[in-house]
């Protein structure tokens, strides 16, 4: 195997794959890639079992074919620093040898014929979206998915077919706040279908589909989600379990409401949160006929408070919540006023926004 390939092409097809690769991981082969080299055509394959890209790359010479396989960051290293294009070449089974320039590196190799095939897809169901759509799905509700949570479906999205009412709900909870946004679509089955799409795959995806502006074609199967991204292919592995029913979640009889200007609301949160706790950033909300005013202390650092006007008529009622989960809330929204609706001090209080009656985030109160 010998090529001489382009350092901007090696480099941005490298840069796409350093979210998926596993940095560390007790299977070496899931830190490198696979490069397969025909005449016909070369691709990149990367993957840690559960999420992978397929591509294209483009060779400024095929010299010899063949097949590759090693250290994604240890490559993309070694081509950030090099001025000029690489030949890459097999020195024997174990080791390539990299030449651009002057510069010589020989960097150890795995027998590519041990990299993970890229799986089949069966019996898909196929949904066309607008990659913007899907994009802003994603970035409304991913950061409501748990970490490490043993309740292991909490570990993703949630993505709902309603094929009878032609609409998409993706949906992400980690128990204390859960974020809902759904989307009238055309579907060409009148199937219900719910998937978990896992965190990591969100986030990477999220990430390919930044710039991109296409429609795009789902394809769902029973383990996996493939999407063509422009010139790559995506693949998830889904997880299983059972997804909690989150429309029980939302509440239907808040009838209490505050209308508020969401980037004022943003700038207090922002000055009072400095001072709340690190682990909880607890802040204290107190509502009452025209104003609201935030409240945060540390015992050990201090506390702060702040106060804006609002459109609230109700009696005084006073809540505590995550400072954090408010503003990733407010800071993905878009439109300029936001809406609290509340029902009393321990119960579930949902945040929506004028422009898109279709998100809805549901915030748990703390005690404070």
């Amino acid at each position: 195997m010998k090529i001489k390939i382009s350092k901007d092409e090696l480099q941005k097809s490298l840069s796409d794959i350093q979210g998926i690769i596993e940095k560390k991981t007790t299977m070496p082969i899931l830190s490198h890639f696979l490069m397969d080299i025909k005449h016909g055509g070369c691709t990149l394959y990367a993957t840690d079992l559960g999420t992978g890209i397929k591509k294209p790359v483009k060779m400024l010479e095929i010299i010899e074919e063949g097949a590759f396989c090693v250290s994604a960051t240890r490559l993309y290293d070694i081509v950030r620093e090099v001025q000029e294009d690489l030949v890459i070449e097999y020195e024997d089974q174990e080791w390539i040898k990299i030449r651009s320039g002057r510069t010589n590196y020989r960097i150890a190799a795995l027998n590519p014929d041990d990299f993970p095939l890229w799986p089949k897809i069966d019996d898909e169901k196929l949904i066309k979206i607008n990659s913007m759509a899907l994009l802003s799905m994603i970035e409304k509700t991913v950061n409501c998915t748990g970490e490490n949570d043993p309740r292991y479906a909490l570990n993703g999205v949630l993505l709902h077919v309603q094929g009878e009412l032609k609409r998409i709900t993706m949906v992400g909870t980690d128990g204390h706040r859960l974020s809902s946004v759904s989307k009238e679509i055309d579907l060409e089955f009148s199937d219900d279908i719910k998937i978990i799409i896992p965190r990591k795959a969100a986030f990477e995806l999220k990430k390919q589909l930044t710039d991109i502006d296409q429609e795009l074609t789902l394809n769902i199967s029973k383990n996996h989600i493939k999407l063509n991204l422009e010139d790559r292919e995506f693949l998830a592995k889904l997880i299983e379990g059972t997804y909690p029913n989150y429309d029980q979640v939302i509440p239907k009889n808040n009838d209490i409401t505050a209308y508020l200007d969401r980037e004022i609301f943003i700038g207090v949160l922002r000055r009072v949160g400095v001072m709340s706790k690190e682990k909880s950033h607890a802040v204290r909300i107190d509502f009452k006929e025209g104003a609201l005013s935030v409240f945060a202390n540390d015992p050990e650092i201090g506390e702060a408070s702040d106060f804006m006007d609002v459109d609230y008529s109700g009696e005084p009622l006073t809540l505590g919540f995550n400072a954090k989960y408010i503003l990733e809330a407010l800071i993905i929204m878009n439109g300029k006023n936001v809406a609290f609706q509340l029902k009393d001090t321990l119960s579930p209080t949902l945040l929506t926004e004028e422009t898109d009656k279709d998100y809805k985030c549901v915030l748990m109160p703390m005690r404070v």
